[in-house]
């Protein structure tokens, strides 16, 4: 029975063959995943219509290329004894300027593109617009989302309502949102696919991402860069819902019971895998300056201190041996072999006692003024501070000529 019916004569088993092979790679695309061509925020959506302008912009050089391609062959092939014969020729100027002058325009296209979308698009660039054809108002409050990528979970802190989750978050349709990123340790990047590009989180850095969301839905967000072994698990659920939705969803926080301090965030941020959702419905209003600037453990200097006191000469070999270890570090080190313990510079002063220092100085109690014994200072030599009545709160170390002249 002949078979020259299919394409290129092939044989059933060939059919067969080609089938099985083919069916497989059907099976797997139909798992995939088009969130980035299909977005529900007008910043994806944005950068899904730069990308889809882009391909079609460079398919217009690369398809003829790949029909002429299979042309020249079929017309210049050995057995075509019809087709021009010109061992001699060397140059066409027509042929040329084809050649060069449409390359050419597609790169002049791809860079205006590129310039437009690389401003327009900038993470950093408030949102002028929340849907095509609707700007942004007066009326359109940023929510602002404090985010922390720890080992490995993400947290999420909501200054405007006073409350924290783990591995969730949410924001209503249609209002802008300003995230402000940090990390508690190992670089990340956070991603949430339906919402806006991708950004990285570092630790003592802050990164800035303006984003909104326009349909109502669960959409999927995670870290897009390897941080070690509980990476995989390092998902979280990102909820677009209406103002009614999302005011639910934040009394459901403010009903965990469970708040977040200092001290329970730093057994948080012990690295851990797989964490399920954890809410809590109070938030240190430092927390995030402190993981910021990664001063969250009791004592330890701010590295804003730090740089201030830097950027003003330093403390000298007399703050050379102002260190402590870290608490947890004590009895398993857990740094390199052949360097030092992990540690961290003391502060001059914690911030509850510079607060309460300015309250005693504001109210004119003599018992503000004197030496005082502020932190677990041990640099040989390094002097005490203290509070003087013309400069409210706590003096530090940084206005050094001042502090010689009043001893």
């Amino acid at each position: 029975m002949s078979t020259h019916w299919f394409p290129l004569g092939f044989s059933s088993r060939s059919r067969w063959l080609g089938g099985s092979l083919i069916l497989p790679l059907v099976l797997m695309l139909s798992g995939c995943d088009f969130v980035v061509l299909a977005p529900a925020g007008d910043i994806a959506a944005q950068q899904r219509d730069l990308l889809v302008v882009s391909t079609l912009l460079m398919l217009v050089i690369i398809v003829p290329v790949m029909v002429l391609i299979v042309l020249f062959a079929w017309r210049y092939r050995q057995s075509n004894a019809s087709a021009t014969y010109a061992p001699d020729w060397d140059h066409s100027t027509k042929l040329e300027l084809v050649i060069w002058a449409a390359p050419l325009l597609i790169i002049i296209c791809l860079g205006a593109l590129t310039w437009l979308g690389t401003h327009l698009l900038d993470p950093y660039r408030r949102l002028d617009r929340i849907a095509p054809g609707q700007p942004v108002t007066e009326e359109h409050r940023p929510l602002r989302v404090e985010v922390v990528s720890l080992d490995w979970k993400w947290l999420f802190i909501y200054p405007e309502y006073g409350i924290a989750t783990v591995n969730e978050m949410a924001a209503p349709v249609g209002r802008p949102i300003d995230f402000r990123i940090t990390s508690s340790g190992v670089m990340n990047s956070f991603y949430i696919p339906a919402l806006a590009g991708m950004i990285y989180s570092m630790p003592g850095m802050e990164t800035k991402l303006h984003a909104v969301i326009n349909h109502e839905g669960r959409y999927k967000g995670f870290s897009a860069n390897y941080s070690g072994a509980g990476f995989s698990g390092m998902r979280f659920d990102f909820h677009g819902q209406s103002q009614a939705g999302f005011d639910q969803w934040v009394a459901k926080a403010k009903s965990a019971g469970q708040t977040l301090e200092r001290a329970n965030y730093l057994e948080l941020e012990r690295p851990s895998e797989n964490e399920p959702v954890r809410r809590y419905s109070a938030v240190d209003p430092n927390l995030y300056q402190a993981i910021l600037n990664m001063c969250v453990e009791t004592g330890k200097m701010c590295m804003n201190e730090m740089m201030s006191i830097n950027a003003k000469g330093g403390l000298g070999l007399e703050g050379a041996y102002n260190t402590l270890p870290l608490e947890y570090d004590k009895f398993a080190r857990r740094g390199s072999i052949l360097g030092p313990r992990p540690s961290y510079v003391a502060t001059i002063c914690t911030a509850e006692e510079a607060e309460a220092a300015f309250r005693a100085a504001r109210a004119g109690g003599d018992d503000a003024i004197g030496p005082k014994d502020h932190s677990p200072l041990q640099g040989a030599g390094l002097l005490r501070p203290w509070t003087r009545p013309e400069l409210p709160g706590v003096m530090s170390l940084l206005d050094v000529p001042a502090l010689s002249s009043r001893l």
